[in-house]
């Protein structure tokens, strides 16, 4: 994500959920590398005390992150702190970057804990009431895609890991996209492969987009789709993903000229993973629903060539985890 928005000296970069900081120290690692840019005095100072802003919600998380900063001279254990405890949904922190890398916690649904009158805990949805938010929802992932659009300058750019269900989901999640595509250039999908992260069953994807001045016409002419899951499969030991795995995409993508591309899929070759859909094409489907894929599954076409055992029994699993998962939160719903 990095290397694809390869993040500029004297800009700002954010990350609303920054966990132990890792964006920062790639970002850092990024900027100050000789081979991407050669960094004056003030450059330097600028990247050490100015560059970083981060939220955390976790304490333990927020002192480790501190820590790791600190170690890598980021902020200054006596002066400017790069990170705060807290809630970054909850209001609009006043700052504008030019830069939201970020990984928001998995999870539909906000919630808090309260002490109900008999003395017990019990969970209640948490509605975040932002007058700049596009619409209200329980739902994280969209509260924090517009979080993002809200911390982006008028020409800032992002780079946020979503769940498949930011791509399709009905309600709230349409208007969330429709107002994305009117009013961001949201240029690129990457589709990530199963097996990479540690909750199971997890389907994520990285979408990219960059901030617009306000205009009435729609800002998203259109979207360049990686299909980096049909057919690839990994685990988080015995098979892990690496950089390498990534190169391909970073080509295709072009960091130093996006609007140069070529797409590897045509009507001859039906399997490319990089390919264009104009925004005519998108507006026209169901619920402007993103979550597009074009490649054949060949576990499912090939039954002579079915995956090992191993991988479909992990397939098996991560669907019905998530299968799972969804039946609890509708049960959830139905009590209320």
């Amino acid at each position: 994500m990095v290397k694809c928005l390869r993040p500029e000296p004297m800009k700002t970069i954010a990350d609303p959920c920054c966990g132990s900081g890792g964006f920062f120290l790639a970002a850092q690692n990024f900027i100050s590398n000789p081979e991407n840019y050669t960094l004056d005095r003030e450059q330097k100072a600028f990247l050490k005390n100015e560059t970083f802003y981060g939220n955390e919600l976790v304490p333990s998380t927020f002192k480790l992150c501190l820590m790791n900063l600190y170690l890598h001279n980021i902020g200054d254990i006596y002066g400017n702190v790069p990170v705060s405890l807290g809630d970054a949904l909850l209001t609009d922190p006043g700052i504008r970057v030019d830069y939201v890398l970020t990984n928001p916690p998995f999870g539909k649904k906000s919630s808090i804990t309260f002490t109900n009158e008999e003395g017990e805990q019990e969970d209640e949805e948490l509605v975040y009431n932002r007058q700049d938010f596009w619409t209200t929802s329980s739902n994280k992932q969209l509260n924090f895609v517009q979080h993002i659009n809200t911390i982006l300058k008028a020409t800032g750019k992002a780079a946020v890991v979503v769940p498949d269900n930011v791509l399709f989901e009905g309600g709230a999640g349409e208007i969330v996209r429709k107002k994305l595509l009117q009013t961001t250039d949201l240029h690129t999908i990457l589709r990530l492969p199963t097996g990479i992260f540690y909750k199971p069953g997890v389907k994520a994807n990285v979408i990219f987009f960059d901030k617009r001045p306000a205009s009435a016409e729609t800002q998203t002419k259109a979207i360049w789709i990686y299909d980096f899951r049909t057919n690839i499969h990994f685990t988080l030991k015995q098979n892990p993903m690496t950089d390498k795995d990534l190169e391909e995409f970073i080509q295709n993508y072009n960091p130093e000229n996006r609007h140069e591309r070529t797409e590897t899929w045509s009507q001859d070759n039906p399997d490319g993973r990089w390919r264009k859909f104009n925004i005519e094409e998108i507006l026209e489907r169901d619920k402007t629903s993103l979550d597009i894929f074009w490649i054949k599954d060949k576990s499912l076409a090939d039954l002579d060539n079915l995956p090992s055992p191993d991988i479909l029994a992990a397939d098996i699993i991560e669907n019905l985890q998530s299968a799972l998962e969804s039946f609890q939160e509708l049960k959830v719903q139905l009590k209320k």
